[in-house]
């Protein structure tokens, strides 16, 4: 597991793009039979990327779950939230199966001790997208299908930021204890998200770009608003976001997102704005 420590404000001012890379971009997230692990101390947030292929992976797979958790399972003290971002695939949680296709969604609540992850074909596996978040208490595992999750339209083709922001792991959806996860679809022709920009002292973001088509990059912006940086990503990576930073995107293409939030609550419309023109 890779361990990332936290950053303040004033030491990212001097990072080079080599250390600004190295502390917030998850590059690789998808290995045939291997679950890659990200454990970040900004809200204690674990980003994973699971992909089986010629057998079935658990959750804890290489793990040293008590050195790195202090804990016996991986969900004792925690609960989590994944998107299937390849073929179909299965997650079996304490034995109840889940079959997830192509961009559904599973919620599973603290406690679940077993959690097994494997593919339908090998020849196309699935890619467990998950992020889990530190939980008190326990809420009941529900599957969403993309169909089921709530769409929200927003943006307009005049301004590139046509888009359907569909909640899936929202407090109109389901009860969690505050792990927030959701999928933001671009129109073609459309490449922005996330601008005007925000921050939200409250709360931590992941953003996890896919979709985005060969020989093209999404440019992510981050950094406080008076004094912005970008990472250059490509398809199927990942960006730590801490409260302090704004987290938006510009792409080459229009492409597909998953953002995953935690914190002090899960109010969706708690951000702090910056006015565009107000940006540097």
């Amino acid at each position: 597991m890779d361990i990332r420590y936290s950053c303040n404000q004033r030491d990212f001012k001097r990072y080079t793009t080599e250390e600004m890379r190295k502390e917030f971009l998850i590059e690789t997230l998808f290995v045939a039979d291997k679950v890659t692990a990200v454990y970040s101390h900004v809200d204690r947030m674990v980003t994973v990327g699971i992909m089986p292929v010629s057998k079935a992976l658990p959750i804890d797979d290489g793990m040293d779950i008590w050195h790195t958790f202090g804990v016996h399972y991986f969900l004792e003290r925690r609960e989590c939230g994944m998107f299937n971002v390849g073929g179909a695939g299965k997650v079996t949680v304490d034995g109840t199966v889940y079959a997830l296709g192509y961009k559904d969604c599973l919620y599973i609540g603290q406690g679940a001790k077993e959690v097994v992850f494997s593919s339908d074909d090998a020849n196309c596996p699935a890619k467990f997208y998950l992020v889990s978040a530190p939980a008190h208490t326990h809420y009941d595992n529900r599957l969403i299908k993309i169909e089921d999750a709530a769409k929200k339209p927003c943006g307009a083709a005049e301004t590139s930021n046509k888009r359907v922001i569909n909640q899936f792991i929202h407090p109109d959806v389901l009860k969690t204890c505050q792990l927030s996860m959701g999928m933001t679809v671009l129109e073609p022709g459309s490449v922005w998200n996330t601008m005007p920009a925000h921050t939200h002292e409250r709360r931590m973001e992941v953003y996890f770009y896919f979709e985005v088509p060969k020989d093209n990059v999404v440019m992510h912006f981050m950094g406080e608003g008076q004094e912005t940086r970008h990472i250059v990503m490509q398809n199927e990576q990942a960006v730590i976001s801490p409260s302090w930073s704004i987290h938006s995107g510009a792409g080459t293409s229009n492409y597909t997102f998953i953002w995953a939030m935690g914190g002090e609550n899960q109010a969706f419309d708690d951000m702090d704005n910056i006015p565009t023109t107000e940006l540097r």
